[in-house]
């Protein structure tokens, strides 16, 4: 699976979506390193892209 972040204030992500990545939500502005809990970095569309057909299977594979 892959990632990728998109500074909507910057771009659009058309090209994201045309090549068929799956948008799924947006950040929250905080940053990873952010420890006061308030936003300082802009918001950004998460998109995601599978590398394999069937991927669910994959990501949800119950080893018990």
């Amino acid at each position: 699976m892959l990632e990728t972040f998109v500074e909507t204030d910057r771009f659009n992500g058309t090209c994201y979506t045309a090549a068929n990545w799956t948008h799924v939500g947006t950040t929250a502005g905080r940053g990873r390193n952010d420890v006061s809990r308030q936003r300082r970095l802009p918001k950004k569309e998460i998109f995601l892209y599978p590398l394999v057909r069937r991927f669910r299977d994959t990501l949800c594979f119950d080893s018990s």
